[in-house]
Formats: C-alpha cells, structure tokens, sequence
C-alpha cells in the first residue's frame, strides 16, 4: 500500500511539473510570437534609456507574468499535495513566508545573472565564454557561503548535541580517514516528515547537515550508515567534481545560445542578440537546454551516489544498517522504490531505493564470497 501510496503521489507531481513547464514554454513563446514581448521592451526603454535598469524592468515584468501563471501550480505541488499525502505539516503562513524567500533569493540571483549576461552581450562576441567562467565563479562563491548564510535562512542550525553519537561518528571519519569537520543538526520536523542530509559548503564552511527528523528516526547505526555516505562525497571531492560538471554544462549552454539568439534575433526582428525584446528567447533557450542536460547532470549525480553508498557500505563493513537507513528513507520521504528505468533515467537524481539496496545487499555478499 505505501509503495502505490508512492507512485500516485509522484505520478501527480509528475504531472504538475510538466504542465508547468508546458505553461512556461508556452508563455515565453506568445511574448516571442505576438509581439507582446516587443512591445512591453518598447515601452521600457521609453521610460528609461539606462540599459540596467531596463532590463531590470523586463525581467521583472516578464518574470512576473510567469510567477502569476504557475502559481496555481506551485501551490499544489509545494503545499497542497504534500499535506494531502502527510509529508508536510507546516502551517499555510509559514509556507507562503518561506516561499517568499525562495522567491526573492532566487529572483535576485537571477537578476544579476541576467544582467552580467546582458552586459556581456554587449561588450564582447565572446560574451558566453566570459559569462560561463563568471557563472562558475559564482557557484563556487554561493557552495562557499551557503552553510553560513542561505541555509539559516530556511533552518535553525545547531551542532549535534548527543554526546555519545557525535563521538561514534567522529570515530567514524577518523577509521576512514576523512575527518568529521562538523555535524549540524536542522530542524525539518517543524515543517515536515521527510529526512535528508547533505555535504554542503567549501574548506571551513565545509559541514554535514542532518535533519532532525534522520536523528529522532533512525537508529544510531542508520545515523552512522547516513554519515558514512555523506563522508564519501568529501573523500571523493563531489563538490568540487559537481562544480565542474556543472561549469561545463553551463558553458555548453551559452555557446548555444550565442548561436541561436544570432538566429532568433534575424528571425524575429529584433536589433540584435542584446535587444532587450530578446529577454523571452533567452530564457526559452535556457529552459531548453536545462530540459535537455538533465538526464545527463542526473546520470552523473546517480554515478557519484552509487559511489557513496559502495564507500558507506565498504565503511560499515555490512549491508544491515545501510539497508535499514535506505527503507527508513524511502518510508519517511514516500519514496518510490521502483520507478520505471526511463523515468528514473530521465528524472532521478539518486538511484531508486531498491536499486541502493540491491546494489549494497550484493556488495556484501561478493566480500563474503
């Protein structure tokens, strides 16, 4: 019952996910093909004629529109729909709060990703290589920060305070040779169900975050199990090794834009690459190319997860309480144990729980063997 209790839940969010994109591309593309987009920038520029603050204009004008658009949509994937399969108890209020943040987090990071483009565009034809470079120095800058200042934003942080556990898992880093700079405990429960923990940060902001939930649920094993997966990804520099992947993937994209915006902006009328009527085309050809690049940045995501678990279960030296962790996981979060190979090709992040499983169950019996 909980597994198709799963399925149906991610079968909706499934759902809801591709009608928003639906929705965006359709959106981006009647600005484009109506001329609407043309004239809103006309009418910009007639206010202003400073080039940042124009584009400043569009971009909130344009990313109002789709805010407005998909908000239905954002309220039953990120509210509605989580209450109504139990995974979320956070109060309407706080929900909304915190989504405004998202929001406004997000919405200026965009909009200085959107304006250093834009003056990119131009200053030089090499605007893409200059702008990817530019983008990766910012990812690095924004793994530094994080732990210190965006994840307090959302999460109380406090170090993990049972004394006896935090010492079972700094015996843990020292037996496999990746020392625990700190484990900080956030407190999910207040919002949901769900458990998680991640690596997160660079050099000293470097830490492990644990919610609170994986510390009142599971077992001082699972914890261990837990820890021991999140130890790999600093043994095998996954941060740094994702950075670069990333770094790439957004180079490969501003190369392709550079060509088709040379493109779209003969086709379309528009002054050149830099038209300020060319802000929809940009971002349809970001969320194209982000649509395309997922399975690949997925696949590379499942390959360093399978090489965490391998580290976590070699670590432990038995399957058991990885195992345990992994099931608790899955019952915690309503994860689907078995998804369709395609969608977990297409969508996953992580291998499916059963294929964790699977994969540790056999580790162990081939070092028995």
């Amino acid at each position: 019952m909980t597994d198709e209790r799963a399925r149906g839940y991610h079968r909706l969010q499934l759902g809801l996910t591709l009608l928003a994109l639906a929705l965006g591309v359709a959106y981006l593309s009647t600005l484009l093909a109506t001329g609407a987009g043309a004239r809103l920038a006309a009418r910009i520029t007639e206010w202003t004629a400073r080039p940042w603050l124009a584009l400043a204009a569009m971009a909130l004008a344009v990313g109002a529109g789709w805010r407005f658009l998909t908000l239905p949509l954002t309220w039953l994937a990120a509210f509605w729909l989580p209450r109504r399969f139990g995974l979320l108890h956070q109060s309407f209020a706080h929900w909304v709060w915190d989504a405004v943040k998202a929001g406004a987090l997000g919405g200026a990071l965009a909009l200085a990703g959107i304006e250093m483009v834009y003056a990119l565009l131009r200053w030089t034809p090499w605007w893409w290589l200059a702008a990817a470079a530019a983008f990766l120095l910012a990812a690095i800058l924004l793994t530094l920060v994080a732990p210190v200042w965006l994840v307090p934003l959302f999460y109380r942080l406090e170090p993990l305070a049972d004394g006896e556990l935090r010492e079972r898992l700094l015996r843990l880093g020292r037996r496999t040779g990746v020392p625990v700079l700190g484990v900080w405990v956030g407190d999910q429960s207040r919002k949901s169900r769900t458990a998680n923990a991640a690596v997160t940060g660079l050099g000293r902001t470097r830490r492990i975050i644990l919610f609170d939930t994986v510390v009142r649920e599971f077992t001082a094993d699972e914890i261990e199990a837990v820890l021991a997966h999140e130890l790999a990804h600093h043994a095998h520099a996954d941060i740094w090794r994702g950075l670069a992947v990333q770094g790439a993937v957004t180079l490969a994209t501003f190369w392709l834009a550079d060509r088709l915006l040379a493109a779209g902006a003969a086709g379309l009328g528009l002054a050149g690459p830099a038209d300020l009527a060319g802000l929809p085309l940009l971002l349809l050809i970001a969320l194209g190319a982000g649509v395309v690049a997922l399975p690949l940045t997925n696949g590379w995501s499942r390959h360093v997860e399978r090489q965490a678990d391998d580290f976590a279960v070699h670590a432990l030296g038995s399957a058991g309480a990885f195992v345990a962790a992994m099931e608790r996981l899955a019952r915690l979060n309503l994860a689907e144990r078995d998804p369709h190979p395609l969608k977990e090709f297409l969508l996953y992040s992580h291998p499916a729980i059963g294929r964790r499983v699977a994969r540790a169950q056999a580790l162990t019996a081939g070092s028995h063997g």
